[in-house]
């Protein structure tokens, strides 16, 4: 199975897979990245609906058992419905946890309508290009509720059954809704051919591709690839430039230990290949409509997104303060810096800092704090979940408002809630 990664990097644990509940990153606000005070868990379970606290109340039972119920869950699915393998893996071992951890966030943000409805219109979008079909939701809600009940028994009634019916119905029609609007204007997927491949590390490379027609997509954002050698396999990887005249697409890929997807882009893609791409998503992009200063932390290849954001200034005319900083463990792994001081040498207003490990012992989010201040900053963080996370710490210390810090990670979400 993938190791953790970032946006940009094959994520085994919260992105990829197969099935109808493969969780995608989210847009969130910092303050859901930052765990709850116990007065504020306290005011928000008194603000819970009745179906939240069910729906919570079950995960809560059925967490330490977790393996089992997603086993459970797909073994009762393809039991009963064998008609649906074929849409899902081979090695299902790359898809277990996948189904909980979307459950987990549906059910911590239940009351949350905003981040739920495009947290689930991103899957439902997102899942067209698995052939996910209206008529594949009440075989997956049917087992659901099965694997549910038989590993929640001590908290399950009618009364939580019925909180769940409703819960997966809702859940159910935001996300084909989603998916028939987009059939409208958007194809289920692109085929794009490979036509560069430079590796730059041992492990990392920049691949350029061409899609088969028109990608349209905003620098800061991401999309999902899949490979001819791993069927059904997905990963999600950042754009590394702003969108260009020519239509090409470019990423930055590490391979990582197991990671079927990056090791096979990274070590095994050549020119020609072609590759599938999902739709773009990602709420990682820049407000054109103010003059606020970038402050943009890239740890790793999360450097990917934070170039493509400064292409976007610069392509927009805009003379913007922006601070980048790049984080890496060690010299050589600065892997894309000569682009970022070329980066710089060309425009005044922005401003690159190289942070390494070495330095001291210092790591990314602690060398912000000796520059600033940053409270007139939109702040952008791309790269490990740690990074983020201690990140936007760092940054709402630095007085830079919640809503004002930018990053696409649902492992954050899912790990400041569980």
């Amino acid at each position: 199975m993938d190791a953790p990664a970032t946006t940009s990097a094959d994520n085994g644990t919260s992105y990829g897979g197969g099935g109808w509940f493969t969780p995608a990153p989210i847009p969130i606000s910092a303050d859901a990245a930052t765990p709850s005070s116990p007065a504020q868990e306290a005011s928000s379970a008194q603000e819970a609906s009745p179906d939240a606290v069910l729906v919570r109340r079950t995960m809560a039972e059925i967490t330490p058992v977790a393996d089992e119920v997603t086993s459970y869950f797909y073994a009762l699915l393809f039991v009963r419905h064998p008609e649906l393998r074929p849409l899902f893996p081979p090695a299902m071992d790359v898809q277990r946890d996948r189904l909980l951890k979307a459950l987990l966030t549906a059910a911590e943000h239940i009351d949350n309508t905003p981040v739920l409805v495009a947290y689930l219109q991103n899957l439902g979008r997102g899942h067209r290009k698995y052939g996910t079909r209206p008529e594949h939701y009440p075989a997956l809600g049917e087992c659901l509720i099965g694997a549910l009940s038989r590993y929640a028994d001590a908290v399950w009634g009618p009364e939580t059954e019925a909180a769940w019916v409703r819960t997966y119905t809702t859940i159910s029609q935001v996300m084909i809704d989603a998916a028939a609007a987009d059939e409208l204007r958007a194809p289920a997927w692109w085929y794009a051919e490979l036509v560069s491949h430079e590796l730059r590390t041992p492990d990392i490379a920049v691949l350029t591709v061409r899609p088969d027609q028109p990608y349209p997509f905003l620098a800061g954002q991401y999309t999902s690839v899949e490979t001819p050698w791993w069927p059904r396999i997905w990963r999600h990887y950042s754009f590394a430039s702003a969108p260009r005249s020519d239509g090409l697409l470019t990423f930055h890929v590490k391979a990582v230990p197991a990671g079927w997807v990056s090791n096979a882009l990274v070590h095994r893609a050549r020119p020609g290949d072609v590759i599938r791409l999902g739709p773009p998503t990602g709420s990682m992009t820049v407000d054109h409509g103010t003059g606020s200063g970038l402050l943009c932390l890239g740890g790793g290849t999360g450097i990917a997104p934070i170039k493509a954001l400064v292409e976007d200034i610069a392509e927009h005319g805009e003379r913007r303060t922006v601070e980048v900083f790049y984080g890496a463990r060690t010299d050589q792994d600065l892997y894309d810096i000569d682009t970022m001081l070329r980066l710089q040498q060309s425009h005044p207003w922005l401003s690159v800092r190289a942070i390494t490990d070495q330095q001291a012992h210092r790591r990314l989010p602690d060398a912000i704090r000796e520059y600033g201040p940053w409270n007139e900053y939109d702040a952008y963080l791309s790269g490990p979940p740690g990074m983020i996370r201690s990140g936007v710490d760092v940054l709402r210390h630095a007085g830079i408002p919640s809503d004002r810090i930018r990053h696409d990670s649902l492992e954050e979400l899912v790990a400041a809630n569980s």
